[in-house]
């Protein structure tokens, strides 16, 4: 997706990041966390295609979560910027110490490193969303990779997991299998910090 306003000048927060920035990769590949730009929305899109079993939304979605929800979204990208993990969440506005988290994304090159877990951490340290202390999110019973990331975060932060039903298949559709709601928490934010 291109910048639709020549115009835009990205701000000083939006610069490549440095070495410092860098989150230790497979050997030989570092890789940054940052907030998304306007420019990551289809990057992000092809992102979520090569990562089943995740559902596909729309490019114009991705690119909404990287303008519009950008301080609770983060993008992993290689030194040459290739986008390689996602994800993506907003604070709930009637429960401000919740974090919904909608996806998580991390291509094939990136696996095996970490990386999932450390998008969502580096979101929920922001300074701007500060007072965190839970978070959700929904999983269907079959996806294994999502549930043992859950259930690590919240060994982790050493804080209970719970989940139940959401949405049934019939809510959805009768085409997507269900969704439970997870919740962990309450954490110490501290214990992320330090993490």
């Amino acid at each position: 997706m291109t910048n639709p306003n020549p115009a835009f000048t990205p701000s000083a927060d939006l610069a490549r990041p440095t070495v410092a920035d860098a989150v230790v990769g497979k050997p030989g590949m570092p890789l940054f966390i940052r907030k998304p730009t306007t420019e990551d929305g289809w990057g992000i899109y092809e992102l979520v295609k090569a990562c089943p079993p995740l559902d596909v939304n729309s490019g114009y979605a991705y690119l909404l979560l990287a303008t519009q929800f950008r301080d609770s979204c983060a993008v992993a990208t290689t030194e040459d910027g290739e986008i390689v993990g996602f994800v993506s969440g907003y604070v709930k506005a009637a429960a401000p110490d919740i974090y919904f988290l909608w996806q998580v994304a991390v291509g094939e090159k990136a696996r095996g490193t970490g990386l999932a877990r450390r998008l969502v951490e580096a979101v929920l340290t922001r300074p701007e969303l500060a007072g965190l202390n839970h978070l959700e999110t929904t999983i269907t019973p079959d996806n294994q990779a999502s549930w043992g990331l859950f259930k690590r975060l919240a060994d982790r932060w050493r804080a209970p997991l719970i989940s139940r039903e959401y949405f049934s298949t019939d809510q959805l559709g009768g085409e997507h299998d269900p969704e439970n709601l997870v919740r962990i928490g309450p954490f110490d934010p501290q214990r992320i910090q330090g993490g």
